[in-house]
């Protein structure tokens, strides 16, 4: 498969990301949209250390899998602790996350 192949499939997961966090409202949606942007950037990492045969694209991916683990960890606690107090996870109902 040539460069553009994977480019392409990374813009239309990243679309596909980008259009869940600006249209949905249910918090878990939002949490999942955003992993599938991370993962789109992490195709494009891995489709340029290829291309280019260097190592650094591919180290980074294994620092944005990190930082990913450990948003997933931070945002499932803040939604299950957004849940107890308000009893839904629709982003319109928290009005006290705005200052």
């Amino acid at each position: 498969m040539l460069l553009e192949h994977y480019l392409i499939l990374s813009a239309v997961v990243f679309g596909i990301g980008m259009t869940g966090v600006l249209i949905q409202r249910n918090l878990i949606l939002i949490f999942m949209s955003l992993e599938l942007m991370l993962n789109a950037v992490n195709i494009n990492l891995a489709a340029y250390s290829k291309y280019l045969s260097q190592i650094s694209g591919q180290v980074f991916i294994i620092f944005i899998m990190s930082v990913a683990a450990a948003e997933a960890a931070v945002g499932l606690a803040l939604i299950v602790s957004l849940y107890r107090n308000k009893q839904t996870i629709n982003s319109d109902e928290f009005k006290i996350l705005k200052w």
